[in-house]
């Protein structure tokens, strides 16, 4: 072979080597630019956040996880009675939201988050009820029915059956129905852990300081002893609503039970209404709103929060779960329309009683607990 033949061959094999590894080059960019390509329509920020219970499912459906990575977000969440939440180390997490706000005001506080904190969406507390104690309650002038599902608890006539420690033996028609026994009572959450169960005592409370929110140690004073009568008749309490809730659905524990409207709402829509038969929704004359409010640890929460509040598609997310989202009544009437039987969509007829200060509810919740 030769000397030229040897030289052309050498430059062959040179311009094969370069040409390959351009080409690999090109590859590799090829791929990178892609993998940037995926994260510009995709990437999430991960969000942490602690929350109460009843919010649970709302995280965890999967369309509204779809809705929050559209715009940028992972959240992971675990759950914690909203009062609960002041005893955790909250290092590391991007957003608490507790079930109300007092819990939140206690939060900012404590970790001198900016205000105004987010409140993306609300819901009353109401009482669940088999249909027979409901007819009982009403034939025995403690509620009042507007058709087979819903109707309205007379707090000023619970509160003072409470007083005196009737028993569903003493109603009307309560013989017909074995298992109304015993003496009669809401059952609800542990108040010095749960929302849900403190925001009971602020109700039972204004209802019973004559119309006024308990203020002072005065009124503690005077309203302590029916309160610690309505918690200490139930004997031990769960600290989640979501657990209280599943156990009446079930057919276990206590026939009047104290939960979120928002839980009635999302079983209802779940379940198309099946196996809601013997369900009866009954609003408290007088009760109170459970603001759900975002307490922002950082900039991630803050923005989440704001987000909850204000995008479209989460905002009807919300309402499909029950939420009654903020500013637009409309939105909660649309998606609870084939429930109206037994939700009172515009909750007339209900009074929302001022909920006292954090430091009161907690002392309040105390002496309930004795």
């Amino acid at each position: 072979m030769s000397d030229s033949v040897c030289m052309i061959s050498g430059v062959r094999r040179i311009a094969g080597m370069v040409l390959a590894v351009l080409l690999i080059g090109g590859v590799v960019a090829a791929v990178v630019a892609g993998r940037h390509g995926e994260d510009k329509g995709t990437a999430t920020k991960t969000v942490r956040g602690v929350i109460g219970s009843e919010k649970a499912d709302f995280f965890a459906d999967p369309d509204v996880v779809k809705a929050l990575a559209a715009k940028g977000y992972t959240v992971k969440t675990e759950a914690s009675g909203s009062w609960a939440m002041e005893d955790m180390d909250l290092k590391g997490y991007d957003f608490a939201f507790p079930s109300s706000k007092a819990p939140a005001d206690q939060l900012a506080s404590k970790y001198h988050v900016q205000e105004p904190l987010p409140r993306p969406f609300y819901s009353p507390l109401v009482v669940v009820a088999h249909r027979s104690a409901a007819e009982v309650l009403a034939a025995g002038g403690l509620a009042v029915l507007d058709g087979k599902s819903r109707g309205t608890l007379k707090m000023g006539a619970y509160l003072d059956a409470a007083r005196h420690n009737r028993t569903w033996q003493q109603l009307d028609g309560a013989s017909r129905h074995g298992e109304l026994t015993g003496t009669l009572y809401v059952a609800s959450t542990d108040p010095e852990s749960s929302n849900s169960g403190a925001l009971y005592l602020a109700a039972a409370s204004y209802v019973a300081n004559g119309g006024k929110v308990v203020a002072g140690k005065a009124d503690i004073d005077r309203t302590a002893p029916l309160l610690h009568q309505l918690v200490s008749v139930q004997g031990a309490q769960q600290s989640s609503s979501d657990a209280v809730f599943r156990d009446f659905i079930s057919g276990a524990g206590n026939p009047l039970v104290l939960v979120y409207e928002s839980q009635v709402a999302s079983l209802l829509a779940e379940q198309h209404g099946a196996g809601a038969e013997d369900l009866v929704v009954l609003y408290p004359d007088t009760t109170v709103n459970s603001d759900h409010t975002v307490v922002a640890l950082d900039a991630n929460g803050r923005a989440l929060g704001e987000l909850l509040s204000t995008d479209p598609a989460l905002r009807r997310l919300a309402a499909r779960h029950g939420f009654r989202p903020q500013g637009d009544a409309a939105e909660f009437v649309a998606a609870t329309a084939a429930h109206a039987a037994y939700l009172n969509q515009k909750l007339t007829g209900v009074r929302q009683a001022p909920v006292p200060t954090s430091a009161v509810l907690h002392d309040m919740a105390r002496r309930a607990r004795g």
